[in-house]
């Protein structure tokens, strides 16, 4: 889409109506550049960003205490005064001071109640004990205690040493490899016992001091505890509920009012003055820019300057693209964006790369059930995942469509007649379809990246680089030349005398652009056009994984048959049930990383940069009726 750059020159006071009236239109994206100008230096709105900043904080710290259940509704775009903010400001400062009160007892609950959490961990390695813990933290004058862990395998060979050093080993658990064990002895021989533990991996279980009791009457006081915190927390609900319920309606106004705010804090970083004029500009689809200035005339009172001009070259890398927008390619169009964003004047691959995927996964996955089947899971899941659910629909109708030109119901082939043809009785056929579809694929590409590099002025890119006109009349004499040999028995002469001249065209480029000695030089030359013939036969076959994975479905199918006829009905069923669902499931998700894969290594890395950023309109987050 055709962007334009527009500055805006508006008095400092008709800012914040400037901003509204500029969200109204969703169709300004701020350029935060400075002017060329040096007297518009000033940095206007700072402290009305600074005083919003502080209310939304306020704002947003009470409704963690009292959510909002309603939201405000922007029924009438009014400006927000610097005055009315910091009105508002202190108004959320003096119910911030009272509900923090509240935010500050929930705290100390939270505190006490994962103290008792700790607290039953740690009684957990104790459970099994039934004596007074207290008894086990400290060497009497007469005894030693060690609690702790060794490992189950160390535990015979322990106890024997333990008993000659005159101690007592008690096994109180055993879990996994793990034993948790009591030693007792006498307090005057416990110094030979440190390095027989540390010989066997003893681990020293720390008995907290809160632990001072038998383990059962323990886990019943820190229960009633946790159940007396449980009833304080209720009741701490409650007070809280009484008091904020007289507010809400407060703060739904100021979080309208914080909305309402927004934009003028949102252009922040782009607006610039000098005195009591103020200067914003940014990015503006050309088709809106009539309906921006048209939106301004209504909203100012004042004069205003607005004017437009198309990007500078320097610029191209600034301006924003606006994305497509169809709710049927936004499944794809996210996917897309795993990649990246098309930069101003690319040509978006949403559309191509919707298309291309669906006729290669039908043709990958040509079934006329499981294509059913994956278009009634997508349409059952469209409630969770409503972006992508649609991804799932189409791609399982692509499945039908393929399934009725294979003849293939859940891999029964003799139920329908194939419409075109099947890939197990006709698999040369097959290839030769795929080696085809890509072939065009990869032409199409490289037309659409010679494209993208003439659309910004890349003329020598678009002639000499990686995939273009180079490369592409390379790619097409090779063509020409393996189809007269596989044909003929002859390369031919005109395909052999393109082939060598591209590549020494390719060779000199190189050679040119090259800043090495000699002999590196030629060793990169040499190196680089090795790499164009091979990538472009090894990108050719590549395409052959679409008939490949055809045949692989069939085959799959077959091998669950052969499977399912080994045995009786019941599990003759069973096996063919299961047999499908794992078709569905590993094979389906195979195809897709698959086509994915051809889509970004084959395609996307021949056309699409995808160094662009997004066209991010200034907006209020909520509208719904504006006056």
């Amino acid at each position: 889409m055709l962007m334009k750059h527009v500055r805006l020159l508006v008095l400092t006071e008709d800012l914040p109506q400037a901003s509204l009236a500029l969200a109204k239109t969703l169709s300004f994206h701020p350029d935060t550049r400075p002017p060329t100008e040096t007297r518009l230096d000033e940095l206007p709105g700072r402290t009305y960003r600074d005083t919003f900043s502080q209310a939304q904080s306020r704002l947003t710290k009470i409704t963690r205490l009292l959510p909002l259940t309603a939201a405000p509704e922007l029924a009438a775009v009014r400006v927000v005064t610097f005055a009315e903010l910091c009105e508002l400001n202190a108004q959320l400062g003096a119910l911030w001071n009272d509900a923090s009160r509240y935010e500050e007892e929930f705290r100390q609950l939270d505190d006490a109640e994962r103290l008792i959490k700790e607290q039953l961990a740690a009684l957990e390695n104790f459970a099994h004990l039934n004596i007074d813990l207290s008894l086990l933290h400290n060497k009497t004058r007469f005894l030693a205690f060690h609690v702790g862990l060794v490992p189950r395998e160390n535990l015979r060979q322990l106890e024997g040493a333990v008993q000659l050093a005159g101690h007592i080993l008690l096994i109180y658990k055993q879990q996994d490899d793990q034993a948790q064990i009591v030693i007792v002895g006498p307090t005057d021989h416990d110094a030979p016992l440190a390095p027989l533990l540390a010989a066997a991996g003893f681990q020293n279980l720390p008995i907290p001091a809160e632990l001072d009791r038998k383990p059962a009457e323990l886990l019943e006081d820190l229960a009633a505890h946790r159940l007396a915190i449980a009833e304080q927390r209720r009741a701490l609900h409650t007070r809280l509920e009484q008091w904020g319920e007289p507010f809400r309606e407060q703060l739904l106004a100021a979080q309208h009012t914080l909305m309402l705010a927004e934009p003028l804090v949102t252009l922040d970083s782009a607006l610039r003055s000098s005195g009591q004029l103020a200067h914003l500009a940014g990015w503006v689809p050309a088709r809106a820019v009539a309906s921006l200035k048209r939106q301004l005339r209504q909203s100012l009172t004042q004069p205003f300057d607005l004017s437009w001009r198309n990007p500078r070259p320097d610029e191209r890398k600034l301006v924003p693209t606006v994305p497509l927008k169809s709710r049927w390619l936004a499944p794809f169009a996210l996917l897309v964006k795993q990649y990246g964003i098309p930069a101003y004047g690319e040509i978006d691959p949403t559309p191509l790369f919707a298309a291309t995927f669906l006729l290669m996964f039908g043709m990958m996955f040509g079934d006329l059930g499981h294509g059913a089947v994956i278009a009634g899971a997508a349409y059952w899941a469209r409630h969770k995942l409503p972006d992508f659910y649609l991804f799932g629909v189409f791609a399982g109708i692509s499945s039908m469509l393929f399934g009725l030109l294979f003849g293939s119901i859940f891999g029964y082939e003799d139920i329908i007649s194939a419409w075109w043809m099947s890939p197990l009785h006709d698999p040369i056929l097959m290839l030769e379809v795929a080696l085809g579809w890509g072939i065009i694929f990869i032409i199409v590409a490289c037309l659409l990246g010679i494209y993208n590099r003439l659309v910004i002025g890349d003329v020598i890119g678009a002639v000499f680089e990686r995939h273009g006109v180079i490369n592409l009349l390379f790619y097409l004499a090779f063509l020409t030349g393996g189809y007269g040999l596989a044909t003929a028995g002859s390369f031919g002469t005109l395909p052999s005398i393109l082939a060598i001249i591209t590549l020494l065209a390719l060779a000199a480029f190189q050679w040119h652009h090259l800043n090495a000695p000699t002999g590196e030089k030629i060793l990169v030359v040499v190196i680089e056009t090795l790499d164009t013939i091979i990538v472009y036969l090894s990108n050719t076959l590549s395409f052959l994984r679409v008939s490949a994975f055809s045949l692989n479905h069939v085959a799959l199918a077959l091998a669950i048959f052969t499977l399912a006829d080994m045995m009786g009905v019941f599990g003759h069923i069973v096996t063919l049930i299961l047999g499908n669902i794992f078709i569905l499931v590993l094979e389906g998700g195979i195809v897709m990383i698959q086509v994915m894969r051809l889509q970004y290594y084959e395609g996307f890395s021949r056309y699409f940069s995808g160094d662009g950023h997004a066209f991010a309109p200034l907006q209020l987050r909520r509208k719904t009726v504006v006056n």
